[in-house]
């Protein structure tokens, strides 16, 4: 599925569950990578809402999910240029939203690597909306002890998916889980 816009994390022996327990939410496929299914809607809140709710009625289905993560915004990429503007434009439109805010960036990146380690990419993500909240004149701050907003980004090869979640919503939906 080329086109998804969330990412399901399964436990080892859950995988065969996770996928049962979620076709009937949506297009379920496995990815191409262990452990990891990708999912498309038409609203990715309402089916984290969903699949929280089906959690609840099927504890087994609990179990085998270790994560999922509903994109707010989608876009492919081809290069690691291409992928670090995209996100900053995306981040440029949440910046109100994390003006004087804590905050801190979460990447899980799945395939091709270009040439951008992962710590560097949050690392540049942070200091781009810690830079742009202080000329904003309500900066911000980097927090990873129970912060304002996690800023959650998942990659596929070519493809990435990010989602803004409040502390609210971490404590709200429990599948979430962007660390």
């Amino acid at each position: 599925m080329k086109d998804w816009n969330a990412v399901i994390n399964v436990y080892q022996e859950g995988f065969r569950l996770a996928l049962r327990g979620l076709r009937s939410l949506g297009p379920v496929e496995r990815s191409r990578y262990h452990n990891v299914l990708v999912m498309k809607s038409d609203d990715p809140i309402a089916l984290l809402a969903a699949i929280e709710k089906r959690t609840q009625e099927n504890t087994a289905l609990y179990d085998a999910l270790s994560r999922v993560a509903p994109s707010m915004r989608c876009f492919d990429f081809q290069s690691a240029e291409e992928f670090v503007n995209s996100v900053k434009s995306v981040l440029s439109e949440w910046l109100p939203d994390l003006a004087g805010r804590s905050f801190h960036v979460r990447l899980r990146r799945r395939g091709d690597k270009h040439d951008l380690p992962t710590q560097d990419a949050e690392r540049l993500f942070d200091d781009a909306i810690l830079e742009a909240t202080m000329k904003a004149g309500k900066p911000g701050k980097i927090s990873f002890s129970d912060p304002d907003a996690v800023v959650a980004i998942d990659t596929i090869d070519g493809r990435a998916g990010l989602a803004l979640w409040t502390r609210e919503d971490l404590l709200r939906y429990h599948l979430l889980r962007p660390d």
